[in-house]
């Protein structure tokens, strides 16, 4: 067995499908095929059960997963240490997160970090709450921020900044020209809203207004920030996002206010999964962030 049997069980194992691991080997599927069937001769069993238009794991193949990925990572651990011998910390990481004041906390510790250790490297994704915590569950990045609240049994987090929420009003709405900086939740009630799409911010957001006697009168839901501005620009209706929404506000057309009654907030977790490896440049860096905190 070679380690390039492994990498391209683990390719198919992520891909469940011989073609997308193919391309993303860059090699044809027919050797990537061929390879696959050495490997399970060599282990004596089956590794997929191949249906015409599934690809599943056996039993034996799940577990074979689970050591084949400590072998990377013992691999790519050897090869970081003999590198880092002579040269200093070095390696890529890879990281996630979703929008809102996640991006500038990755910079301030990406700023401070490189300036420590220079070779670093590093691979930086964006995406919804859902999306950031499946690519960590799958080991497809060390380390993410996403918001509260998320459904992750399988994930360390450590608490990394909060914010309080805001509406966005158009400025020709008749809440714009309320005096102050605020506003109660209870006068956004009669009016169409624009919220995030998570469903957990649905239901969220529901229960602040059900913790008033009021309904909230839903009218867009939207995953980025971007478009709930623009949404907001036309008149569609009041966006309620976290306060770093407030950023992307470049002109008088939209008018800023806090929420109040109740004061909610929102809260930034940095993630990791429980259950793989960080390669010792992820260990340094969550420290270095611990430090920051």
């Amino acid at each position: 067995m070679e380690l390039r049997h492994i990498r391209y069980f683990l390719a198919v194992a992520e891909e469940m499908n011989f073609t997308r691991a193919a391309e993303k080997l860059c090699i044809a599927q027919p050797p990537l095929s061929r390879q696959i069937k050495d490997l399970e001769e060599e282990l004596g069993t089956k590794l997929f059960i191949r249906n015409p238009h599934a690809l599943l794991l056996t039993e034996e193949g799940a577990l074979f997963r689970q050591y084949a990925i400590q072998v990377l990572n013992l691999v790519d651990k050897s090869v970081e240490d003999i590198r880092e011998m002579e040269k200093g910390l070095q390696g890529t990481l890879y990281l996630a997160s979703v929008e809102g004041h996640a991006p500038r906390l990755f910079s301030e510790w990406i700023g401070g970090f490189h300036k420590l250790y220079p070779h670093v490297q590093y691979s930086l994704w964006n995406g919804n709450s859902d999306d950031v915590v499946d690519r960590v569950m799958k080991g497809l990045c060390d380390m993410a921020i996403i918001m509260e609240p998320y459904n992750a049994e399988g994930v360390h987090s450590i608490p990394v900044y909060q914010e309080p929420w805001i509406a966005m009003i158009p400025a020709s709405h008749p809440l714009a020209f309320r005096e102050g900086n605020t506003i109660e939740l209870s006068e956004l009630a009669a009016y169409d809203l624009i919220i995030p799409s998570r469903a957990s911010r649905l239901q969220e957001i529901t229960d602040w207004f059900q913790s008033i006697g009021k309904k909230p009168l839903i009218r867009c839901r939207i995953a980025h920030m971007v478009n709930a501005y623009e949404l907001t620009r036309e008149g569609v209706g009041i966006a309620i996002y976290p306060a770093a929404a407030a950023e992307i506000v470049t002109d008088s057309s939209i008018c800023i206010k806090k929420l109040m009654n109740p004061s909610v907030t929102a809260s930034y977790v940095l993630i990791r999964s429980k259950s793989i490896r960080l390669s010792h440049v992820a260990e340094e860096f969550i420290k270095y962030i611990k430090t920051c905190l």
